[in-house]
């Protein structure tokens, strides 16, 4: 039977999801935007297991949303009207990485089958955002099982007016080896980007797929003509497929040895500009999404 537990860490709300041999674990920080902060899968740690300390540097598995990536400047107008975001990204004076990945989350439901555990929680913006006056509710439900581990986000438009969105997550994952380990996804073009990592063109890809991570260094955005990333290591392998009619990916590796950050994203970079893969929610409308990963452990490729 899978087990859903609450707990708290140096005084910050978690709730931990485990299979009945407590092989399968993931732990979720409700304080921290709702952020999938761990995840082991048959005893293999999948997410790197970055300080929780250190998320205000690293923003590691932050949902992103009502946009992914950066906004240059901080700066969009919408429906006419200008708006203005804090900068939070102060080296190179961009918004960056939504408005929710800093919020408490609440615990609204849990199940729990021998088939999987699961649980949902909620954030209610009910005041006015700097840069993003709009009223919203968005809920994640993480479900973690035999095959893996899926996130579903479901936001509603709690305003009067619509507005603009993206959605995007963040996680960095763990290799017992970077420089053998490889990325695969469908795509022609890499975005060219400026000083401020906003998008100013696109190019060819400088790579063939599957991209083989030897010695790379990377902060690249690209988008996809599937709706599929593959990630492959010494250990395991996962497909991360999602339900969103366009799909964008970042990849960034951080100075620390034999860690990536694959970020899948609905949109693309400062697309509050740019429009690319921009979507607009309007009055008391609900979107919904998933990214589900299916988790192949190298135990497990052997006795298939």
């Amino acid at each position: 039977m899978y087990t859903v537990t609450q707990i708290k860490i140096n005084k910050r709300s978690f709730i931990a999801l485990s299979n009945a041999t407590k092989t399968s674990k993931a732990k979720i920080c409700l304080s921290q935007g709702g952020r999938l902060s761990n995840l082991v899968f048959e005893n293999i740690q999948i997410l790197a297991n970055l300080e929780t300390s250190t998320y205000k540097n690293n923003y590691a598995s932050a949902i992103l949303f009502p946009f992914a990536n950066r906004i240059k400047d901080g700066e969009y107008t919408f429906k006419n009207s200008k708006y203005k975001l804090d900068c939070n990204e102060k080296d190179k004076n961009n918004a960056i990485h939504g408005l929710v990945y800093d919020k408490t989350f609440t615990c609204t439901n849990k199940a729990t089958t021998s088939d999987y555990g699961s649980v949902t929680l909620q954030y209610k913006n009910k005041s006015k955002l700097e840069g993003f006056p709009f009223k919203f509710n968005i809920e994640l439900t993480y479900t973690l099982s035999k095959c893996g581990i899926t996130l579903s986000i479901k936001v509603v438009n709690k305003s009067k007016k619509p507005f603009p969105f993206t959605l995007g997550w963040h996680p960095y994952f763990n290799s017992l080896n970077l420089n053998n380990s490889s990325i695969n996804f469908k795509g022609s073009k890499k975005y060219l980007c400026d000083s401020q990592q906003i998008i100013s063109g696109k190019t060819d890809l400088d790579f063939e797929t599957p991209f083989k991570l030897n010695n790379v260094k990377l902060d690249d955005g690209y988008p996809l003509e599937t709706n599929e990333i593959d990630f492959s290591t010494p250990e395991y392998c996962f497909n991360l497929r999602s339900s969103s009619k366009e799909n964008f990916l970042q990849l960034y590796t951080p100075n620390q040895p034999n860690i990536i950050a694959i970020e899948p994203m609905t949109g693309a970079a400062d697309n509050f500009n740019n429009k690319i893969g921009l979507q607009t929610l309007e009055p008391n409308q609900t979107y919904t999404m998933k990214w589900n990963m299916a988790i192949l452990t190298l135990d497990t490729k052997l006795t298939n």
